[in-house]
């Protein structure tokens, strides 16, 4: 029986955090790109091509990395965790095209609270206090900016709001996923193995998807999605990369606060990309954020390693 992958053991207890931070911060990245394709070419075909391209991109790195074929257990992981994927990507970015990019990451930071309990109940990991107190800090800063921003906007689509908030179920279950597949795969496998599979997915359900929309596969994108759709898939493998090496050397109550400082990367690139506004809200709310994220990782975690 293949040996679980074993992370290296030395290395500064702050790198977990800021690999984790980065990754969020690259998914951030993807989020734009995939919103911008999504609006040209459909959130199906966009993420179709998003991970067939990533598959394309890591499989030579999978191999020059000296990769073999995971072990039925950690191939179990691989497909359980991307068929979550597959469910809460799509009901993301559906929801995503009908909403302001922050508005939506609001709503879907439900998942880091969801994901505490489920890691207890998973995973076996004792819930600290302070994981509680982070997490609920974090909460409150985003729910003053969303109210805000529903004031100013009117609102999002009901059926956009739901679609994210059953995204963030989908997204709580992945998170936890995520760290039992970092303990029995390296980075580029992870990265690998979850664009394939999520495409494969995808696949089966084309016949569904085309019998409620006949057109969908009619036309090639355009070519301003396709960039976008590549570069979304880089920035995908980049982050799936990092979060993995994180997750691996940290547990994930200590890891999850983190996750709120994708609500800062969401407002800038929404700003900057969609012209969509980010008012006084978000600075008060932020620096709740800031401080549950300070609070959930100043110390490292117990039995990391």
């Amino acid at each position: 029986m293949a040996q679980p992958f074993s992370p290296a053991r030395h290395f500064h207890p702050a790198l977990p955090f800021l690999a984790v931070a980065l990754g969020i911060a690259t998914f951030s990245m993807m989020d734009a790109s995939m919103k911008s394709a999504s609006l040209k070419a459909g959130v199906y075909v966009s993420l179709l091509l998003r991970n067939t391209i990533g598959t394309l991109l890591m499989l030579p790195l999978w191999r020059m990395t000296g990769g073999t074929w995971p072990a039925r257990p950690a191939l179990k992981i691989h497909a359980l965790r991307s068929a979550v994927v597959a469910m809460m990507a799509s009901l993301f970015f559906w929801g995503l095209v009908r909403m302001p990019m922050a508005e939506a990451l609001a709503l879907s930071f439900i998942a880091p609270l969801i994901a505490l309990f489920l890691a207890a109940v998973l995973l076996g990991e004792s819930i600290r206090p302070s994981a509680v107190v982070a997490s609920l800090l974090g909460l409150a800063g985003v729910c003053v900016i969303a109210v805000a921003r529903f004031g100013e906007s009117g609102g999002a689509s009901a059926a956009g709001l739901l679609a994210v908030l059953a995204s963030a179920v989908f997204y709580a279950w992945n998170l936890v996923l995520q760290r039992q597949q970092a303990q029995v795969a390296s980075p580029v496998e992870v990265a690998l193995f979850q664009n394939l599979f999520v495409a494969l997915v995808l696949l089966l359900a084309a016949p569904a998807m085309l019998l409620v929309n006949p057109a969908l596969l009619a036309a090639p994108p355009p070519p301003a999605a396709l960039i976008a759709i590549a570069l979304a898939a880089l920035l995908t493998a980049v982050s799936l990369m990092l979060l993995t090496w994180g997750y691996a050397r940290a547990e994930t109550q200590a890891l999850v606060s983190i996750e709120y400082t994708a609500f800062l990367w969401a407002a800038l690139f929404g700003w900057l990309l969609f012209d969509e506004r980010v008012g006084p809200a978000s600075v008060a709310g932020a620096a709740l954020i800031l401080l549950g994220c300070w609070i959930g990782t100043r110390k490292p975690a117990a039995g990391a390693f």
